[in-house]
């Protein structure tokens, strides 16, 4: 929990993707815990050793790349626009509580006896409102991944570590990887054509210019 927290809010790009790698491996662990323990080599192949390395990637760091993204976030989002989509991701937040009151009822009066569940929901919760919060979108893409993880704990929680829970879990990674490498893709061709503006997401910039 505290490597995700670290991995949504620390300004420093690069100690915030190694968060996230310490994060996978965390999460590897407790899936081996949970007595899956091909899901636990997946997380942390998938997790570790792969997708670490896209984050590298955006930022010019693997490999090395004379036009680097800048280590450090320096955008502030205003208040009323950061209010604004933290009371959004506050509102999927209440939707996912939702499902949840009528699919696991127990779940409502005793969180603690669902672990995984109680876990999830507040990686979710955290990891929406990080996405809805930043502007960088490098810090978004992470926000997503910490997300998809969240999403995984609630299905172990609600479908168990079965063979079938795990082959889904498994395709999630995998997905998830993909998309993340495309989306480290675009996020690197998108610095090195427009620069730094471009990290702000495709509206910003026709907003500075107005």
């Amino acid at each position: 929990m505290t490597t995700a927290l670290l991995c949504l809010f620390d300004r420093h790009l690069v100690r915030a993707c190694c968060c996230f790698g310490v994060f996978t491996l965390s999460m590897a662990l407790a899936w081996l815990t949970l007595g899956a323990p091909w899901l636990a080599i997946a997380e942390a192949i998938i997790g570790a050793l792969l997708t670490v390395p896209c984050f590298f990637y955006a930022l010019g760091i693997f490999p090395v790349s004379s036009s680097a993204l800048p280590r450090y976030d320096h955008f502030k989002e205003p208040l009323t626009r950061g209010m604004t989509r933290t009371l959004l991701a506050l509102a999927w937040c209440v939707m996912v509580g939702t499902v949840i009151r009528f699919v696991l009822p127990a779940m409502v009066y005793s969180p603690l006896e669902h672990p995984l569940l109680f876990v999830g929901v507040v990686i979710v919760a955290t990891a929406m409102g990080a996405f809805a919060w930043h502007r960088h979108l490098l810090r978004r893409l992470l926000a997503f991944n910490v997300m998809g993880s969240g999403v995984f704990l609630l299905l172990a929680g609600m479908a168990g570590t079965s063979v079938q829970g795990q082959a889904l879990i498994t395709i999630g990674l995998v997905v998830a990887w993909l998309g993340s490498l495309l989306s480290a893709l675009l996020i690197r061709t998108l610095y090195l054509r427009e620069g730094p503006a471009a990290l702000l997401g495709a509206s910003e910039p026709q907003e500075s210019k107005q």
